[in-house]
């Protein structure tokens, strides 16, 4: 509790000290009251950035799950060579995001990376240009990347969740004769609500604030099509050295997602029974 104080509360609370507070290039100035706020949320720039947030994590966060649940079923069934496997497929989490980041620009590098000729532009997807620098697909291939690096994840803890469960009422379910199907639904699904709302939620706040692999592979580019809040903040606090305003920034997520897990707590307790 002493550690979390001093490296996450006290730092939190300075944050929301400054930005009732002109703060730029470092120095403090007056007291602003809302006035960070005011101009944070009259930004259209912030709303955007919420905006390519929000695609971007109900597209990824789904897209992970199903995968993840998917491999995790076969992972479960007998298949040869299954302990070596495993170990395989968790490489893409293991990475650094920065090696990530960069080992998918050189992938889809202009014409000369290893997809980018052979695949996008067959395709016409980008034309001479890195899909990153295209507005109209630089935020899917950021979420192709964080679908690559992040189902292993998901997968390896469904899989060590279906591991877990107990065999008794499976063998109950067949003997009066439920299909796999059956079984998968009123059995396997229920039995793991509790940790498949944990990882999805999770995941959910993982996602909303990625910052590693926009800053390496786009920069929140071209323009403003994959800037997202972290990155907006990055640019707030270091390129514009505009820190009130930036502190204001990560405060109104902070507030958005306090209300977003206590709304989906409260859900998932009621209606699931996760919790």
């Amino acid at each position: 509790m002493i550690t979390l104080t001093i490296v996450a509360l006290l730092p939190f609370l300075f944050a929301v000290f400054i930005s009732f507070h002109e703060m730029k290039f470092g120095k403090f100035g007056d007291f602003a009251g809302f006035g960070n706020y005011v101009e944070l949320l009259s930004d259209g720039r912030f709303w955007n950035a919420l905006g390519v947030a929000v695609l971007f994590v109900a597209i990824a966060v789904p897209l992970e799950f199903m995968l993840g649940l998917t491999g995790a079923l076969v992972l479960s069934r007998p298949i040869w060579g299954r302990s070596v496997l495993i170990p395989f497929l968790f490489i893409p989490t293991m990475m650094a995001p920065i090696v990530v980041g960069l080992l998918w620009k050189i992938m889809l590098a202009g014409s000369w990376g290893l997809l980018s000729y052979n695949v996008i532009e067959p395709l016409g997807l980008a034309g001479e240009t890195s899909i990153f620098a295209s507005p109209d697909y630089a935020l899917f291939a950021l979420i192709f990347v964080d679908i690559w690096q992040w189902t292993p994840f998901m997968m390896l803890a469904f899989f060590a969740g279906l591991q877990a469960l107990p065999i008794n009422p499976f063998r109950a379910a067949a003997v009066d004769g439920a299909n796999p199907i059956q079984r998968f639904f009123w059995l396997t699904l229920p039995m793991m609500t509790p940790l498949l709302v944990v990882i999805g939620l999770l995941r959910l706040i993982d996602a909303f604030k990625v910052f590693d692999s926009i800053f390496i592979l786009t920069g929140g580019g071209p323009g403003t099509q994959t800037e997202m809040p972290s990155v907006l903040a990055y640019k707030m606090t270091f390129e514009f050295w505009n820190i009130g305003e930036a502190s204001a920034l990560a405060v109104v997520v902070w507030v958005l997602f306090f209300v977003f897990c206590n709304v989906f707590y409260q859900v998932a307790k009621k209606k699931l029974n996760a919790f």
